[in-house]
């Protein structure tokens, strides 16, 4: 195991993309240790995406590009804007809202970023914000996209814990809204420090910004509604995802002409590739892991450090704050999850508050070096060094880490809504 770990994170180390260092080490670990053949390599990489829950990541993917595209994420933010562009650092905290609001359509924290950010960021630095606090701001705020269903990650881990999805989706309702307030509070005292003339000129009031976004404003509530209500399952509600948002750009808001579905289902292929190479290669790692009794190990040694569940859970989320910084979201789930789970089960965690907490930690990797994405996507979209927009997301960082510890001290955040709807 030890060969194994050092040989993934050497080639990483070395540039080797994340899928093809998982891909060599597991091969290395085959051909050295006869741990499993090729073959049975070969069935478990179909075998790994051969899930109809699976579908769920694909389609979330394309609905969020299809949606940003379409100019819902303006009538989103056009909603927020009216609601709390009113007080100090109005535009800022509607910027989050907004995140919020399209984390409940695309599921994908990226996604979310590069839709919003791409508008917000050049608007409120327009309006006077300091344009290191609105990259850092927004990036962080990305990663809302992550807690609020739909989630990816939370219909990744449901796959790997064998957890009700749809139980995941209404248990992170609450700690994405204690996150987003998180960044709000950080915001609005941000700004009562520097203040600035936040109000927009074009602001208009809640009953326009509501007729006119009526229709994307409606989108969470049917997939979501849908969902909660037995109607569809988490993948077909990103089928539906995907129909609703090519209707409503087409036909309602008429921003999007057929001739250009091709180049967002490209778009939505190349960011999907990747991913689901990542996925399927992660899936056979942690099989390996499995076949070595890796997870009873680390089990007995976190148990062997103390049975304390206070100093237990501390080390599992340094080490998912660790792992944040080091891997993607999605392929540290489905490793980590048949390794960290039986060891909050031991100690009375329950699988559904574990997911929370796990994707709570891992949607801090998005704005933390040297993996975070939405750090990249930040320096690409404003020319800015990674290096100075890491700095200027330090802030939004702690907002993120206090709402980690409300979630981790508070199991009813999680469990309350999944309770309330069984």
């Amino acid at each position: 195991m030890a060969v194994l770990f050092i040989l993934f994170f050497g080639l990483m180390a070395l540039g080797v993309p994340i899928a093809g260092a998982i891909g060599l080490a597991i091969f290395h670990n085959s051909a050295t240790l006869g741990t499993m053949s090729a073959s049975f390599i070969g069935r478990s990489l179909i075998s790994s995406l051969d899930s109809f829950p699976i579908l769920a990541v694909p389609m979330f993917i394309l609905a969020g590009e299809i949606m940003g595209q379409g100019g819902i994420s303006k009538r989103l933010f056009n909603f927020a804007n009216a609601c709390l562009g009113w007080m100090t650092g109005g535009v800022a905290i509607a910027t989050i809202f907004t995140c919020m609001l399209f984390g409940a359509i695309s599921g994908s924290g990226v996604a979310t970023f590069a839709a919003v950010g791409l508008i917000m960021i050049p608007l409120m630095e327009a309006q006077g914000y300091d344009k290191g606090f609105v990259t850092g701001l927004t990036a962080s705020a990305g990663g809302l996209g992550v807690l609020i269903p739909p989630s990816l990650p939370l219909v990744m881990y449901g796959i790997s814990a064998n957890e009700s999805i749809g139980s995941l989706f209404m248990g992170g309702i609450l700690p994405g809204c204690v996150t987003g307030l998180a960044l709000m509070l950080y915001a609005y005292f941000f700004c009562r420090r520097h203040p600035v003339d936040n109000q927009l000129n074009n602001r208009i009031s809640i009953w326009k910004s509501v007729k006119e976004g009526f229709w994307a404003l409606l989108c969470p509530v049917i997939i979501l509604g849908g969902i909660y209500g037995g109607i569809f399952t988490a993948t077909e509600a990103a089928a539906v995802s995907v129909l609703y948002g090519i209707l409503v750009s087409k036909f309602i808001y008429k921003t999007i002409q057929f001739r250009q579905l091709p180049s967002f289902f490209l778009n939505a292929a190349r960011t999907n590739a990747p991913v689901l190479l990542i996925v399927t290669v992660a899936t056979v790692f942690g099989r390996v892991l499995s076949l070595a009794q890796f997870p009873t190990m680390v089990s007995n040694a976190v148990l062997g450090i103390s049975d304390n569940p206070i100093v237990i859970m501390l080390i599992i989320n340094l080490l998912l704050l660790v792992t944040g910084m080091l891997m993607d979201t999605l392929p540290a789930i489905v490793i980590l999850t048949p390794i960290l789970l039986p060891i909050a089960a031991g100690i009375g965690i329950s699988p559904l508050h574990f997911g929370v907490i796990m994707i709570a930690n891992l949607a801090i990797g998005f704005v933390t070096p040297p993996i975070g994405v939405n750090l990249y996507t930040a320096a690409a979209l404003t020319k800015m060094p990674v290096s100075q927009v890491a700095k200027a997301a330090v802030g939004p960082i702690c907002a993120l880490l206090a709402a980690l510890l409300l979630i981790n001290i508070f199991p009813a955040l999680s469990t309350f809504l999944p309770g309330l709807l069984s």
